[in-house]
């Protein structure tokens, strides 16, 4: 019996497309755009190096922003003789930016905290708390629109995070800005920058480990490999799966490719049936494309980098 390709079976994920998504990303740009334009002219006015070093430390969230968005355009760009996935890997490359980004800014943080703590410097408290206040409300509105998606895409964690982390800075400095304008305790302010730079670097290592891991083609980590296995072999029909490989196509979509074992007196069309309950089974378990080969029991397979045969998955099949 020959071998049997199927074409990539594609299940959408529901949070691609979707408009409210892209809505977000834009407000989230043009309220942050605004926010570092009248903190930088705060920063200007006052003469303060806090204010205009977090208003450029914003300028970055926006570019990050803007680069999320970019990123959920060109994921929908059809596939072609070049790019045959199209370029929905972007998604997973702009993650990765952006959590090196986060880190940058995470060093910069640490830094300007470690010459402040050397040499405390004076700032207007008052001044400090009323903006950072307002950054507050923006950032925080702006994390708030993503917080539902968070977790089922890793550029709106990203952007999430970046807005939750923003939030964060915004109220550690109101904080110290009361406490300054009330002691002129003035160390206060890079202790509080240390503590923020330690709860955004624990979420934002999380982001890289992720984005990394994809980028890589690891296997994503909401997908089980041993249910997937598991699945498989409850599957009536098939005898034994190997060769079985999973990744990411995007920060919402995964593919799998895998050789399924078959009894040699099974018909093409049971065959086909086999690979269409395997392929809706399998989108229960995060995998949204499926490809399969198919072979017979007696066969032996021909392609050098197929597991040893004391490697691949003794299963036995038990029918229901």
């Amino acid at each position: 019996m020959p071998h049997a390709h199927d074409d990539i079976h594609d299940h959408l994920n529901p949070l691609e497309g979707k408009r409210t998504i892209g809505r977000a990303l834009w407000l989230g740009i043009v309220l942050n755009t605004v926010f570092v334009i009248i903190e930088a002219g705060a920063g200007f006015w006052q003469g303060s190096m806090a204010l205009l070093s977090d208003a450029g430390h914003n300028l970055f969230d926006v570019a990050s922003l803007a680069m999320a968005l970019l990123a959920f355009r060109l994921a929908k760009v059809k596939p072609n003789d070049n790019f045959t996935y199209g370029y929905r890997k972007t998604t997973i490359l702009v993650a990765l930016l952006n959590a090196v980004i986060l880190l940058i800014g995470i060093g910069g943080i640490g830094f300007e905290a470690v010459r402040r703590l050397i040499q405390p410097e004076p700032v207007q408290g008052g001044v400090m708390a009323i903006v950072a206040a307002a950054g507050i409300l923006i950032n925080g509105f702006t994390a708030f629109l993503f917080v539902k998606d968070k977790d089922k895409d890793l550029n709106l964690k990203g952007a999430y995070l970046h807005m939750a982390a923003d939030a964060l800075v915004s109220l550690g400095v109101v904080i110290a800005g009361l406490i300054i304008m009330w002691t002129h305790w003035y160390p206060l302010d890079p202790i509080i920058s240390f503590v923020i730079m330690m709860v955004i670097l624990i979420s934002t290592w999380s982001l890289l480990k992720d984005s990394l891991r994809l980028s890589l083609d690891g296997v994503p980590k909401e997908v089980d490999m041993e249910a997937v296995r598991h699945v498989a072999m409850e599957t009536k029909g098939v005898l034994d799966i190997h060769h079985i490989h999973v990744w990411a196509m995007s920060t919402t979509q995964n593919a799998l490719t895998a050789h399924l074992v078959v009894s040699p007196e099974l018909n093409v069309a049971d065959t086909e049936g086999i690979k269409d309950s395997l392929r809706h089974n399998l989108a229960h378990l995060r995998i949204n494309h499926s490809t399969f080969e198919i072979e017979t029991q007696n066969e032996v397979c021909k392609e050098k980098s197929c597991p040893p045969a004391e490697m691949k998955i003794e299963h036995h099949h038990h029918e229901h």
